[in-house]
């Protein structure tokens, strides 16, 4: 018999701010945490702005060694995962400890790490190099160090799908729990690569929007004007429980788990198959799991990057799965205020759909100013609408064509 599986703690660093608090927030508002990149020079490239997370202090979450040796795109995780953790109340033992894992996703790992080590090889010689240097940086180090704050001895892994990566660990993490190999899972992703490579990297990709001199409106999904996507850095972190144990010991819950789906274009590295079939097929795969119908779906968080093609693809799928349903969604994507988190989006998605059920508001699509006429659906434009919301999906999208999605529903016990 499967298990039930429900969301207890949640955790979030987006260049919204740090905490669930200041994310819901601002979220709810409008607000956009795009601006000028201030980490470094940036006059030299084409395009200055990004999603930085500027009230982080990774001193408030750990200990100075811990900041001094690992990647930054730890230190938003396992903040993330402190927050979440404090939240749930939950606490391993030694009976439980090999019944509680985690799973973690990142799209790059460890790039700040990588870039200051290569610079100072090219400048001091090998010898410069720090025995932490390769466990500072690479990508299953989050899940590695949330599990050693924790005591979580079940399953440890980390994904790398690219923008997927995040979502496709809180798909796994409902698994393990709902086919009863664990109780409990710390979850989620986190990206920090609003550097000065993965910046040249994504300009030489023409990816991003070059609306330099008006950043908060630069991302744009679904907008007959967007030019690109905007590069953020962040995380979020979900505590995922089996039900019955959850109620058991009293923890909060926010809302169930009900529904994963996975897919791949097998079309292009990078952009995804015009007529939206790998995301179709996602989607169907995740309804499916849930036991539902597409009927039943009543939001969805969009991947919604802001560029020309996947905002076109993903509307296509949409109308494609759902038919006339399709009209009747609300879809929205919150990249339009945080930016995109690369690896991390799907966990901070994930985390806005399950307080859009929590709290009955659905989130806006901001810089909504013209319709596209091949973006036709209901993106709930520029401003966040109250409603009664049992259904919600949060769908993720990577390069190389690998697809997520997840369904979350208000919890009835």
């Amino acid at each position: 018999m499967k298990k039930r599986v429900v969301v207890t703690g949640l955790g979030m660093v987006t260049p919204l701010g740090t905490g669930v608090q200041k994310n819901w927030e601002a979220i709810c508002a409008g607000k956009s945490g795009i601006g000028p990149i201030e980490k470094f020079d940036v006059s030299a490239y084409p395009v200055r702005i990004g999603g930085e997370v500027r009230d982080f202090k990774p001193e408030d979450f750990m200990d100075k060694q811990q900041v001094r040796r690992f990647d930054l795109f730890v230190h938003f995780a396992l903040a993330a995962a402190k927050m979440a953790m404090e939240e749930s109340k939950l606490k391993t033992n030694s009976h439980n400890a090999h019944r509680v894992g985690c799973i973690t996703g990142s799209g790059l790992g460890g790039l700040s790490t990588l870039e200051h080590y290569h610079q100072l090889l090219l400048e001091q010689g090998p010898k410069k190099i720090s025995p932490f240097f390769i466990p500072g940086l690479i990508a299953n180090m989050s899940a590695g160090q949330i599990a050693i704050e924790f005591g979580a001895k079940g399953p440890n892994l980390s994904i790398e799908t690219a923008c997927a990566a995040s979502c496709h660990s809180v798909g796994e993490s409902f698994r393990l729990i709902r086919e009863g190999k664990v109780d409990a899972m710390i979850t989620g992703g986190s990206e920090a690569v609003v550097r000065p490579l993965g910046l040249g990297g994504f300009c030489a990709m023409r990816a991003l929007s070059t609306r330099n001199d008006d950043p908060q409106k630069a991302s744009r999904p679904f907008e007959l004007d967007r030019d690109g996507f905007v590069m953020a850095e962040g995380g979020g972190i979900l505590v995922l429980e089996e039900m019955n144990l959850a109620l058991e010991r009293g923890a909060p819950v926010y809302a169930e788990v009900v529904g994963y789906g996975m897919s791949g274009d097998a079309y292009h590295v990078t952009a995804p198959e015009p007529d939206g079939g790998g995301a179709i097929l996602c989607m169907k795969n995740a309804i499916e799991d849930a036991g539902l119908k597409p009927e039943d779906v009543e939001y969805i968080n969009a991947h919604g990057t802001s560029t020309k093609l996947n905002d076109e693809s993903e509307t296509k799928a949409v109308k494609a799965l759902f038919g006339a349903h399709a009209y009747k969604l609300a879809i929205s994507s919150t990249k339009s205020m945080t930016g995109h988190l690369l690896g991390g989006a799907g966990a901070v998605e994930a985390i806005y759909s399950v307080l859009a059920i929590k709290h009955g508001i659905l989130p806006p699509t901001i810089n909504y100013e013209k319709p596209d006429p091949e973006c036709d659906l209901d993106y709930v434009p520029n401003v966040a609408r109250k409603a009664n919301l049992r259904v919600a999906m949060s769908n993720s999208f990577g390069f190389g064509g690998t697809n997520a999605s997840l369904i979350f529903k208000a919890f009835e016990p």
